[in-house]
């Protein structure tokens, strides 16, 4: 997972996609990179960390230009420890292009060996967002043909791109001397939203984001998401235009942005985060009321920070005490987040702590939004009973997680899901756990989808169905073995 933003200004943007790269950190933490424009001469920086400790104020101030782009970055693709893989990516022609991409290309086997045989062009890293910036300036190209460039033929490329890039891709561009480029892959799996608003001058200055909450925090009138297979082209004088760029567009949504990544405060596809796990919430406490001896459970305990509304939800129609028994040091990256298996279980209690006053001698019902590999669930029911608990019972605001996800969020190999190939009693037994609780799947699309447009949801590591095309068993196995190499 990674957040993006790009943005037309009528100021210095260096400081507007830095302050709006703050607000994304936690969509990752190993990268981060900007690129601006100054007239058709791009000037970036990348880097391996947090936003904070990435950018000097030597790197800043070499960040000239009014248009400018950001990234921050979770490996998916890549190694996370290659400063070569962070974003954005630069190609020089046609004209010079800087692209950034949220997502996961799925077809990236045949889009390597396309682009070496076919398309003649240079890959120096392992990203998936080198092939994807590559492929659209191959397609420019063969648009521009010695003419001027304009915003048809970059619709006409992103087209192309359409028909030749299978997986999930919101991406964002520059094309030097020209303008900013934002398209989203025609099923709209990862978030792009669009706010404009007004300078000093009565001018127009647009911004797209990973997140809402990056436009309302910049003074931006939030106008729309980004529509799947959409392409929006904003001009350096503020000018927008779009287009329809695929002729079946579908707009299914990947549940797990309003599960776990995306922030409360944000609203994607016109649905509130905040919202939706507050519903999720609402769900589950029915699932528990049905199996679990809801009677012998005094307190109801979130797992800090995105499991909260759940967990205020379940309590409430339970008519179960709420209480916060677990600190979170902010100073911890997540550990979902993070690459090895032996990091994320050393983080674990460095990241919580488990106050006895709220454990001892009670029947704990623990709510947390989701259980991935079920180390840092583990080791939380360990905390728990070492506090003087006397039962445990932990309930997930997410169905079991049993296959790999593809598109972009890191829990690629199977053999690392704690639900893969284990029933519910046989997960609650490893976890240590008396009982063990998750959310049903279709309680999950509906809690989340309620009073939306959006009808179907992206639930392939809840499912096994994937809804793009080049996911078969034979890519699952290959992408599982380039894993474990």
């Amino acid at each position: 997972m990674c957040g993006i933003v790009g943005l037309v200004a009528h100021e210095p943007a260096n400081q507007l996609v830095y302050d709006s790269l703050l607000l994304l950190q936690h969509r990752g933490q190993d990268s981060t990179g900007i690129a601006t424009a100054e007239g058709s001469v791009f000037h970036s920086h990348k880097t391996r960390g947090q936003v904070r400790e990435g950018f000097r104020t030597r790197d800043m101030r070499a960040l000239l230009g009014t248009m400018g782009i950001g990234h921050v970055r979770y490996a998916t693709k890549g190694a996370a420890s290659n400063e070569q893989e962070a974003q954005p990516f630069y190609v020089n022609a046609p004209y010079g292009i800087v692209l950034i991409h949220n997502g996961n290309l799925t077809n990236t086997r045949e889009l390597t060996s396309e682009l070496f045989h076919i398309d003649r062009r240079h890959l120096n890293t392992n990203s998936d967002t080198e092939l994807l910036v590559n492929v659209l300036a191959h397609e420019l190209q063969e648009q521009v043909n010695g003419h001027d460039l304009d915003p048809e033929q970059i619709f006409a490329a992103v087209t192309r791109v359409h028909d030749r890039v299978q997986g999930s891709y919101a991406a964002i561009a520059m094309i030097a001397g020209h303008g900013l480029l934002a398209f989203r892959d025609p099923f709209g799996i990862r978030p792009l939203i669009m706010g404009r608003r007004f300078a000093d001058n009565g001018k127009e200055e647009w911004i797209v984001a990973s997140e809402s909450l990056v436009l309302e925090s910049g003074g931006y009138e939030i106008i729309r998401d980004v529509a799947p297979g959409e392409a929006v082209f904003i001009s350096l004088d503020g000018e927008m235009v779009s287009k329809q760029c695929h002729a079946a567009p579908r707009l299914i949504p990947c549940s797990f942005e309003y599960v776990y990544l995306a922030r409360p405060d944000s609203v994607m596809n016109g649905i509130s985060v905040y919202d939706a796990r507050l519903r999720l919430g609402d769900r589950l406490a029915d699932t528990i009321a049905k199996y679990a001896p809801t009677g012998d459970i005094d307190v109801v305990m979130p797992i800090p920070d995105s499991s909260r509304p759940a967990a205020s939800q379940v309590a409430q129609k339970l008519g179960i005490e709420y209480r916060e028994g677990f600190y979170k040091n902010r100073y911890v990256g997540r550990t979902f987040i993070m690459p090895g298996q032996a990091e994320r279980k050393r983080s674990v209690r460095q990241k919580l702590n488990a106050m006895g006053s709220e454990f001892k001698g009670k029947n704990i019902l623990i709510v947390d939004d989701s259980i991935v590999r079920g180390t840092t669930s583990r080791e939380i029911v360990e905390m728990a009973r070492a506090a003087g608990a006397n039962e445990v019972t932990f309930t997930s605001a997410a169905p079991p997680v049993r296959f790999p996800h593809v598109y972009g969020i890191n829990m690629p190999t199977r053999q690392e899901l704690i639900a893969h190939g284990r029933k519910i009693p046989e997960i609650a037994q490893v976890l240590g756990a008396d009982h063990m609780i998750y959310q049903e799947v279709e309680d999950m699309r509906s809690a989340i989808t309620e009073g939306s447009s959006v009808t179907d949801l992206e639930m392939s590591c809840f499912t096994g169905d994937y809804v793009t095309g080049s996911v078969t068993p034979e890519y699952l196995a290959w992408v599982e073995a380039n894993q474990l190499s």
